[in-house]
């Protein structure tokens, strides 16, 4: 079918939101009291495994303080969540020993080319590239500092594993999340993926939905994946989309997150800003917040563009958001081993963890606007402009692009190209129906 016209909000996404579903067995449970750090801590009974996980939570505590300290102005957003503004130089980021004495870079040396020139030359600014609910209380954070989601010791113990508090869980094999056959790890994908050449980055356009999320443990995501490394201990990813995640926010909205790994998702890498690493540059963009407005079924459709590049000049990994030029941040090249130098591997698509037991009713989790592609615009999500970064720092559609849906009877792909819409897919799906039992 021909995708027709759409409003756009223009860009983000892509990644996902592996919740920690960890299976605790015989435990060493500890209790310690929750107060201070804002929001839900009052005198709660955080049961902790060992020792070492208590130590854990008290390191993330003094992390959160830090940032909240350091904290030059604070604004309320009316969804409810708390915005800090911090210096810059201040950022978690620079925690990593890796990153210790690392001087902040404004902009990239240089920008990917696509068929109209630069990527990007419409004049968007970011708050149109990505509409956020913070950004609705008509405050801004000043420059010179970045917008910082405040992180409670309630959203801390909500984790399955404190020990794990912000990243994803280890699946069976390592690195299971960005693979396509991933389903006996409980994690559902439809996506669509280029591979077996030497990618520098990635663009498309997607748009946002309210995800139903019929679980705490579960969660719903939309996402770019670039990746590079066997599928095992050393794999390498950097992610950016939109999610909707209970376990991690304590909501349903759907929100704009990013990821990276260096490890398969062992012990290296984090959500958003839960770690350091990330170098955001961005005054106008909270990763973790909520996205607002998104679209709505048979309405209005809003799509976030994002994309990827390393930078050919000085090595970083940059995410742009919209086709305006939005810098939000970059990954330093230093904290990879393969994508260090090059991706080869780039993965577009949505993912639901199912955290159902064997034999039971599959999930009612949704995938995208949890209906099937065959409904087309303004009924099923879709990704749009599908393309690559190639050797030469140009923007190319995604030649040779795959699809794959792990379960299609529960959320399900199918693609086209031509139009202004280029290489583009529908996917998605309601999870447990008469196809999906």
């Amino acid at each position: 079918m021909d995708p027709p016209r759409c409003i756009v909000v223009s860009p983000i996404i892509a990644s996902f939101v592996p919740f920690l579903l960890l299976v605790f067995s015989s435990s060493v449970v500890i209790l310690a009291s929750a107060g201070g750090g804002g929001g839900g801590g009052n005198g709660t009974a955080a049961p902790f495994r060992s020792a070492e996980e208590l130590l854990r939570f008290q390191r993330i505590k003094a992390r959160l303080a830090r940032t909240r300290d350091a904290s030059v102005k604070t604004i309320q957003s009316p969804d409810g969540d708390v915005i800090d503004c911090v210096p810059t130089h201040l950022q978690p980021a620079f925690e990593h020993p890796k990153l210790r004495g690392h001087k902040p870079e404004r902009e990239p040396a240089e920008r990917p080319r696509s068929c109209g020139g630069r990527a990007g030359a419409d004049g968007r600014d970011d708050e149109e590239a990505l509409p956020q609910a913070w950004r609705r209380s008509g405050e801004s954070c000043p420059e010179g500092t970045i917008p910082v989601r405040r992180t409670t010791e309630a959203d801390v113990l909500r984790a399955s594993s404190v020990a794990r508090f912000g990243m994803k869980a280890r699946g069976a094999g390592g690195g299971g999340f960005a693979r396509r056959d991933s389903t006996g790890s409980g994690h559902e994908h439809a996506v669509g993926y280029v591979s077996g050449g030497q990618f520098y980055g990635a663009k498309a356009s997607l748009n946002v939905w309210p995800a139903q999320v019929a679980s705490p443990a579960e969660f719903s995501l939309s996402q770019i994946w670039v990746i590079s490394g066997a599928f095992g201990n050393d794999l390498n990813t950097i992610e950016a989309g939109w999610q909707v995640s209970p376990q991690l926010y304590g909501d349903n909205n759907p929100r704009f997150f990013t990821y990276w790994t260096d490890d398969a998702y062992r012990e290296t890498g984090c959500y958003n800003l839960h770690c350091s690493g990330f170098v955001q540059t961005s005054s106008r963009v909270a990763i973790g917040a909520a996205i607002s407005p998104a679209s709505s079924y048979g309405g209005r459709q809003f799509d976030i563009a994002v994309l990827i590049w390393k930078d050919p000049r000085r090595g970083h990994w940059w995410l742009q958001l919209g086709s305006g030029g939005a810098l939000v941040g970059y990954w330093p090249s230093s904290l990879f081993t393969h994508l260090g130098s090059r991706a080869d591997m780039v993965q577009f698509g949505g993912e639901v963890v199912n955290a159902r037991p064997a034999g039971a009713p599959h999930t009612p989790t949704q995938m995208g606007s949890g209906r099937f592609p065959g409904e087309g615009y303004a009924r099923a999500a879709y990704f749009r402009n599908l393309q690559v970064v190639d050797w030469d720092n140009s923007l190319v559609p995604a030649a040779g692009l795959r699809l794959l849906a792990d379960r299609p009877g529960c959320y399900d792909i199918a693609g086209g190209s031509g139009g202004a819409w280029g290489t583009y897919f529908y996917y998605g799906g309601p999870g447990r129906n008469a196809r999906c039992p």
